[in-house]
């Protein structure tokens, strides 16, 4: 498990613009190695993490997209059941709230599991007992 940087990126709820969005980060090469999109009244918004993080800040800022950063948890977990409820269980007994949470599979052999906490350290600390 890790802290790993998420960019939030909210974008106009278009058609095209997640595309666009993945366009220029694919010409500075950054790699995007989770992704969640959400839609909200007022935009939508795109969840990720990335790599490298200085090129995709540095995209972003050029491109005068509207985003921010926050610091994630990342942690690979085998792919069978039972695993997220572990986590949360863990997490859950350290009273550390789960904002949200999504994954991305690479293949059958595991998973990556993004979480935004309430408390990044507590959470770290839990997990790792």
């Amino acid at each position: 498990m890790s802290k790993v940087t998420q960019f939030c990126v909210g974008l106009p709820d278009q058609p095209g613009v997640l595309a666009d969005l993945c366009g220029a980060l694919r010409t500075a090469d950054v790699n995007i190695n989770a992704l969640f999109v959400s839609d909200d009244p007022d935009c939508c918004w795109v969840n990720m993490i990335v790599q490298p993080v200085d090129a995709a800040r540095r995209v972003l800022q050029e491109g005068r997209y509207n985003f921010f950063t926050e610091q994630v948890l990342a942690m690979k977990l085998a792919n069978h059941p039972g695993e997220l409820e572990r986590v949360a269980k863990k997490l859950a007994a350290a009273h550390v709230n789960i904002n949200y949470v999504y994954g991305s599979c690479a293949d059958s052999g595991g998973f990556t599991l993004v979480i935004n906490v309430s408390d990044p350290s507590g959470a770290a600390q839990a997990l790792r007992a």
